[in-house]
């Protein structure tokens, strides 16, 4: 079974910058994505951004392009998330994600809601953002 663990939460004020990571283990997949989810008290999960293995194409949501990176370290087998510019909507659990792909799939379509596709989640870690 794939495990997860996320690091880097915490709290920051608007404006700020905070830098996730997701170390996986126990897996033997060659293609797949590492994502990140988050969900705010009261609303719905939002896929946030992830990377295929294959070829380390990205995906972000439109709410969060332009101020957050994603990118991984593949002899460790983790994937970061580096957020600036973070404002008080930002603020939520923020989950790792590995999602197993078939082989030749291309795009994000299966990255969808309500379960974005996802195999194995990691436990979250909290963002707070303050004004």
């Amino acid at each position: 079974e794939v495990q997860l663990v996320e690091s880097g939460g915490g709290l920051v004020q608007a404006g700020g910058s905070l830098r996730l990571s997701c170390a996986a283990s126990g897996f033997t997949f060659d293609n797949y994505a590492m994502c990140w989810v988050r969900q705010a008290p009261g609303k719905e999960r939002e896929g946030v951004s992830c990377i295929r293995s294959s070829d380390h194409s990205t995906y972000y949501a439109n709410s969060v392009k332009g101020r957050f990176t994603i990118s991984s370290d593949v002899a460790k087998n983790t994937v970061f998330l580096q957020m600036n510019s973070l404002n008080p909507e930002d603020t939520a659990d923020y989950y790792c994600a590995f999602g197993v792909l078939p082989y030749g799939i291309r795009g994000w379509d299966w990255f969808r809601p309500p379960k974005y596709g996802i195999d194995f989640w990691g436990k979250g870690t909290l963002v707070t953002v303050s004004s």
